[in-house]
């Protein structure tokens, strides 16, 4: 009975696609009943409105410069006390829910707050727009992570400084530490400090799953109160460009009402394993707020947002640039600007093709290779959901899981070897012609140009070192090779008539069992 042939690497469920593919974009649309309605409440809503907010922020611009007066920002800084507290709480709190209640805002508030003493942090989701500060109102005004650029703004950078946030500077190498020990002192005063709000996710979604929650919140290991916020109106949606915030405020100043939710559940007590490790408590207390919330979780982070921008820079689709960060760094240990290199490379392959999907076709002519059984099966192996394209996050870990592990000195060695007819050491373009003619069915002309790309010093032949050069920069090969001997043996073992010796089929295969053992693609979840 002929042997049943396996793929090398079993299809991991931890690496499939993931259930919200982009959490970035909301696609608003309006029906022509919406624009009617939303110009006919518009001419009367937003210069009532206008005037009410302005007249709102004319009275909360001197009560928080009052507050803040000679009030430091850095270095050692202390909770208010007295008359400043007092206004803070009490006046700007009401004066900032009078703002909201101006903009037409209806809060609906589920559940009971926890003091700063049963829950220092506050983690609020999912974040999509700026109109989330309303939860700060409700929540009676805690400090907030805040970027130090925010205190710059007119107007509103005043009205944060009264919040006396964590700052976060980008021109500071060491704030993401200095962030983390002030947010963890805070964390532990015992109630001294109000309590700390974050947005654990550190950027805006489109609210159709929760990604991946940044640790920053739950590294002090104390209880975290979870705060759900829903916006039941489809107007409200995320907050991206400068020009679509314009948009989103002028849509909801148009409404009669808009209803937001905001649900405190209660507070989630770290255990001894999650208290030493953040990344287990931000995952558990994210599980809880996504089954509450009714969504899927995906790993997706702001670094996925800096790959579209990536993506759309290299004139491909901005989704294409989506591949689960934190995921894909974690399972096959790679850096950012490594991913970044990867997506480059492949605009190189998919250059051609406007859905920012790589085609057989495409995949062949990068290769400079004819279509042929052992590259129809490489391109099987990429192309992991089975729909005849490879698209970014599958090209990521075929590169890494698939071609950077086979392409080892002893697969390269053995390689070289077989093109190498007269064991002279170097390999000749007639050697070359005559194995790819023979095993792959490659071309005069495309042998020539891939021939000419290896021979660097262009002496025509190319040495073990240009060889060696070339197959490190193009690993991609090197599974060619490893999966074209390996379609020999298969062959052999059912009794068909291999095209290469059978020494060189065994020679390749500890080199190919070596791979299956040492793939990250096997690590667990």
């Amino acid at each position: 009975m002929a042997p049943q042939k396996e793929y090398a690497l079993p299809r991991q469920r931890s690496l499939l696609l993931p259930a919200v593919i982009n959490p970035f974009v909301h696609d608003l649309k309006l029906t022509k009943a919406d624009k009617i309605k939303c110009f006919l409440l518009g001419i009367i809503l937003v210069p009532l409105r206008g005037i009410f907010l302005l007249l709102v922020l004319m009275v909360m611009w001197p009560i928080s410069v009052m507050i803040t007066f000679r009030q430091p920002l850095k270095g050692a800084v202390e909770p208010m006390t007295g008359w400043r507290r007092f206004m803070h709480k009490r006046v700007m709190t009401f004066l900032g829910w009078l703002y909201f209640f101006g903009m037409g805002f209806r809060v609906v508030v589920k559940g009971k707050q926890a003091s700063s003493v049963q829950a220092p942090i506050l983690a609020v989701a999912p974040h999509s727009s700026f109109f989330d500060a309303i939860v700060c109102i409700e929540a009676g005004l805690p400090s907030t992570v805040s970027r130090s650029e925010s205190l710059e703004a007119p107007i509103f950078g005043r009205f944060l400084r009264c919040v006396q946030p964590v700052l976060v500077s980008r021109k500071d190498p060491d704030s993401r530490r200095n962030t983390i020990l002030e947010i963890e002192r805070r964390a532990k005063s015992g109630g001294h400090w109000p309590q700390v709000l974050i947005f654990p996710e550190g950027t805006c979604t489109n609210r159709s799953c929760l990604i991946t929650f940044k640790q920053g919140a739950f590294v002090p290991g104390v209880p975290v109160q979870p705060v759900l916020i829903r916006y039941p109106n489809k107007l409200v949606s995320m907050n991206s460009s400068s020009c679509f915030r314009a948009r989103l405020l002028l849509l909801t100043l148009c409404q009669l009402y808009t209803t937001v939710e905001v649900e405190f559940l209660p507070p989630q007590i770290p255990t001894e394993i999650e208290k030493k490790c953040p990344f287990k408590f931000a995952k558990s207390v994210r599980a809880v707020m996504a089954e509450s919330l009714g969504l899927p979780v995906t790993d997706h982070t702001y670094e996925d947002c800096r790959l579209m921008i990536a993506a759309g820079e290299l004139t491909l689709p901005m989704e294409a640039g989506l591949v689960e960060f934190t995921k894909i760094s974690r399972k096959l240990e790679l850096k950012w600007d490594s991913v970044k290199k990867e997506l480059e490379s492949f605009a190189n392959i998919a250059c051609s093709c406007k859905g920012g999907r790589i085609t057989i076709e495409e995949f062949s002519s990068f290769l400079k290779l004819p279509i042929s059984p052992a590259l129809q099966e490489l391109f099987a192996l990429f192309d992991r959901n089975g729909d005849g394209t490879i698209d970014f996050r599958e090209y990521v870990i075929g590169v890494t899981v698939l071609c950077r592990p086979a392409n080892n000195e002893e697969v390269i060695q053995t390689a070289f070897k077989l093109f190498d007819i007269d064991e002279d050491n170097c390999i000749t373009q007639e050697e070359f012609s005559s194995l790819l003619r023979s095993a792959l069915g490659v071309r005069d002309l495309e042998v020539h140009s891939l021939f000419k790309e290896i021979d660097a010093d262009g002496s025509g032949h190319i040495t073990y070192d240009e060889f060696c050069s070339f197959a490190l920069t193009h690993p991609e090969y090197a599974k060619l090779f490893t999966t074209y001997l390996e379609l020999q043996r298969y062959q052999g073992l059912q009794g068909e008539e291999p095209d290469f010796e059978a020494s060189l089929s065994h020679c390749c295969t500890a080199s190919h069992n070596h791979q299956e053992d040492s793939t990250s693609d096997k690590k667990d979840d």
